[in-house]
């Protein structure tokens, strides 16, 4: 797979997909700072350094940013996604992916044009799958939108995350093949 990547937007905006470089960090860490204080999709907590953004973000990951057309890297970052083994080794096929999207370009089909683009790169990086190791229940725009792109649940676990408001709620386990006809050896 080749970047950058042109699209469109269900709304016509032009985006561009871009491999992540250095000059992308304040981008990322400004809008996991963001993601993070929401509480709504990923179990860190504030507050976060730089080093826990490229931790987390840039280490041992192909690193996918979005940016408005012609507007790379001096403009708003849209979102976002990381690719990793999820496993090294023998299980290295396994990817994990993460992902962020600003939350006023939320309901544009941008969620959807990252998760499709990282299915496609991951395939052409040679994983046989993708696993989502923690899928908040309650986020159902996510669950949501990880369904319509071929993924289905393998677990829950229970009350694996505390909600700020002192409550707690499941984690789900999600996983896609990325193999043409799924099969397990026996």
């Amino acid at each position: 797979m080749k970047f950058p990547v042109t699209a469109r937007l269900k709304d016509q905006t032009p985006v561009e997909l871009f491999l992540a470089t250095e000059a992308d960090v304040p981008a990322v860490e400004a809008l996991f700072q963001v993601i993070v204080e929401e509480g709504l999709s990923y179990p860190h907590q504030l507050p976060l350094t730089v080093e826990d953004v490229r931790e987390y973000w840039f280490r041992g990951a192909s690193t996918v940013v979005a940016y408005l057309a012609g507007r790379a890297h001096n403009g708003p970052l849209l979102g976002v996604f990381y690719l990793r083994p999820n496993w090294p080794g023998r299980a290295r096929r396994v990817a994990n992916a993460g992902f962020m999207v600003a939350p006023e370009w939320r309901r544009k089909g941008l969620g959807w044009l990252l998760g499709a683009t990282m299915l496609d790169y991951a395939k052409s990086l040679g994983y046989r799958s993708v696993l989502f190791n923690l899928v908040f229940a309650q986020n159902v725009a996510a669950r949501t939108l990880w369904t319509r792109l071929g993924f289905r649940d393998l677990a829950t676990v229970p009350h694996a995350i505390d909600n700020d408001d002192g409550t707690t709620q499941d984690a789900i386990v999600m996983f896609r093949s990325l193999l043409d006809q799924e099969s397990s050896p026996s």
